[in-house]
């Protein structure tokens, strides 16, 4: 069978921390649905997601398993793009972990549905993963079974409750009603039926109003199961079947036409008949399958042997084989509806984020990006070999299609080719893939750290840039006026020129010579930021004037102006959350103040265990992941995110002006 209408389609991306059991889960999914080879088709890549699907009761449902490593956060991120619900795996040992907390926020705008995995493990306590649900998410937080009193089974608390079934807590009626409640809140109609007049509600009538709660955000159901057992795991296939939004009743897709300012917000609809729109959202290299593009259908159809732009691009490609996945097995599909997950092989321009389409109309057209995390961590790359340089250039390009929060840039200082991701383990990763598959050999050492300037007054500078040497000479006169901006606003650009001081077709050459010196830097060689640069006036000359000239003045006015505007360095600073046993807590935040950082919050999420965040400075991290370990026995887990910049003290900056001047 293959999915013929987008109203039997549930696609669903199974997020949560390492240890909470997403791929044994769908493991048990699988082999519950009567999915041959389950095994084989429910494990999949570690380091990155993997689509199967399964059907039950008539519903055909895509789930994607996603790292639950920190470091490969964007990996899964990557997923939502395509997905109506966002099922977030909790370990009900581990309870609500930080990783749960970034997940959920990044989550919302989905549906999202919580699935309380492991109910029969040693030590865990589902009343207080409820508890906790409750008071980080809310009262949406509400379960639609409960674990039986012996923890073999679970009790269904919506569809048919049985009201004298023993239960680990709460009871079945209360959880039933709290549900109901929730529901109806959002329906006066039904809201009045229930109170007013005492009757039963069937839950085919709050089919509707339960979509509606989920699409807001008003219910977030719980569902309770042992993935190893097999407990709650059909009662699951149940409540993804009959409650999960199929792709017309989640929250539509943001498409967008255009860039910036101006991009309009476009309606996409879900009609196989209209224009075909897909978005690829994920990219893997397979060194025998060559590059798998997994996409999301949208609207309109795709199908075998049909054509498809990508982006803008002027010349489409055939395609010549439809895949469907199943783990890491793939099978010909004929044909994909608006909702479907499909994948297509060996067509080199598709990348990640790429717009599929079949007509011209959609040329534009990009869905509203994600937000992932901002890549921290780096690594200088030397290779081996001068030989490998082209194969490493290769190698990362691909790496970065797979991988939204993996970086590659270049650092002049050290003249490196330079990686950064989102901590030790994320490189480490990257370095493994880089050998394994690419067979490149490297060497490594830390890069500099991306320091920033910014300017902390208004301040004006005029340059005139003039060479004579015989004939044709050059000549270009720039004044501008540079300006703070708030933190993190980046770069405005204005035009205040008046009576063609500067011709217009020299303006391009004033922009590219600010350009250059916003990257270079004027105070220590760090690339400026937030500040708006307004060129005022200038002046020219009738024969000697070219683009060369006026991209110098442009420069060493921008230079100047910085110089004389009282401009300031700026270093990163990582946000870092440390989950450590309270008897280390004296020590580990002894060890945060060495390295500049402050504590912002502490929090206690089971008994015993405390979770420090902290302000560090980024250049203070070096060496933290193996002292951590020292000081907790091993016994510890860290994240770290970037939390912005800060300006440097007074004597770092004087430490890097002077290198910069040395230099």
């Amino acid at each position: 069978m293959t999915p013929s209408s987008v109203h039997d389609i549930r696609n669903l991306s199974l997020l949560g921390n390492t240890g909470s059991g997403k791929t044994t889960l769908i493991h048990a999914l699988l082999e519950a649905a009567g999915v041959k080879d389950a095994g084989a088709a429910g494990e999949g890549h570690s380091l990155a997601a993997s689509l199967s699907h399964l059907e039950w009761n008539e519903h055909w449902i895509n789930l994607l398993d996603t790292p639950g490593l920190p470091d490969l956060v964007g990996r899964a991120l990557a997923t939502l793009a395509a997905v109506e619900t966002a099922a977030i795996v909790i370990n009900a040992v581990a309870g609500v972990e930080s990783g749960t907390r970034r997940l959920m926020a990044a989550a919302e705008g989905k549906c999202r549905l919580l699935i309380v995995n492991k109910i029969d493990a040693d030590g865990a306590d589902a009343a207080a993963v409820i508890a906790a649900l409750n008071a980080s998410f809310g009262r949406e937080c509400l379960p639609l079974n409960l674990p039986s009193a012996d923890g073999k089974a679970v009790v269904d608390c919506f569809f048919a409750p049985d009201t004298n079934a023993a239960t680990a807590f709460s009871n079945v009626s209360a959880a039933h009603e709290a549900i109901i409640d929730q529901v109806i809140e959002l329906d006066e109609d039904l809201m009045a039926r229930y109170l007013e007049q005492g009757e039963a509600l069937e839950p085919e009538q709050l089919h509707a109003p339960f979509e509606a709660a989920l699409r807001n955000g008003h219910l977030i159901p719980v569902c309770f199961v042992s993935a190893k057992t097999g407990a709650g795991v059909k009662e699951l296939l149940d409540v993804l079947g009959k409650l999960a939004p199929d792709p017309t009743e989640g929250n539509p897709p943001q498409f967008l036409k255009g860039e910036g300012a101006t991009a309009e917000l476009i309606d996409i609809n879900p009609d196989p008949q209209a224009h075909a729109l897909a978005h690829v959202f994920q990219i893997s290299n397979d060194p025998y399958r060559g590059k798998i593009a997994l996409f999301r259908v949208h609207q309109g159809t795709v199908a075998a042997g049909s054509s498809l732009f990508v982006g803008d691009g002027r010349k489409p490609f055939k395609v010549v084989h439809l895949l469907r996945l199943q783990g890491q097995a793939t099978t010909e599909t004929r044909l994909a509806v608006p909702g479907d997950l499909c994948a297509v092989s060996r067509i080199d321009e598709l990348h990640h984020d790429a717009v599929l389409h079949d007509s011209h109309d959609e040329d534009f057209f990009h869905l509203r990006p994600i937000a992932y995390p901002q890549p921290v961590f780096g690594l200088a790359l030397i290779t081996r070999k001068a030989s490998d340089e082209q194969r490493l250039g290769d190698a990362l390009a691909r790496l970065t299609d797979e991988d939204p929060c993996l970086e590659v840039g270049y650092d002049p200082r050290s003249r490196r080719t330079v990686v950064r991701g989102l901590g030790a383990q994320h490189l480490k990763i990257v370095l493994d893939e880089l050998s394994s598959r690419w067979n490149v050999e490297l060497d490594t050492e830390p890069p500099a750290i991306p320091y920033r300037e910014t300017i902390t007054a208004t301040a004006e500078a005029r340059y005139r840039h003039k060479k004579q040497s015989g004939g044709a000479g050059q000549f270009g006169e720039v004044a501008l006026r540079v300006e703070a901006l708030p933190r993190g606003a980046g770069l405005e650009l204005a035009d205040e020129v008046k009576g063609g001081a500067i011709p217009v077709q020299f303006m391009p050459a004033v922009e590219k010579g600010v350009r250059q010196a916003i990257a270079e830097g004027a105070l220590a060689g760090y690339p400026i930021h937030d500040l708006r640069v307004i060129v005022t006036d200038g002046k020219h000359h009738p024969v000697d004037s070219n683009e060369v000239s006026f991209v110098t003045a442009g420069r060493h006015a921008l230079i100047d102006a910085v110089l004389a505007a009282r401009p300031q360095i700026l270093e990163p600073i990582v946000e870092v959350q440390v989950k450590i046993a309270d008897e280390y807590f004296g020590n580990v935040s002894a060890e945060l103040a060495i390295r500049r950082g402050h504590v912002t919050a502490t929090d206690s999420p089971a008994n015993g265990w405390t979770v420090i965040t902290a302000a560090v400075p980024m250049a203070d991290m070096d060496g933290f992941e193996a002292r951590l370990k020292a000081l907790c026995a091993g016994e510890s887990k860290f994240v770290v995110t970037i939390g912005g910049y800060e300006p440097v003290t007074g004597d770092v900056q004087a430490r890097l002006v002077s290198e910069h001047a040395q230099r």
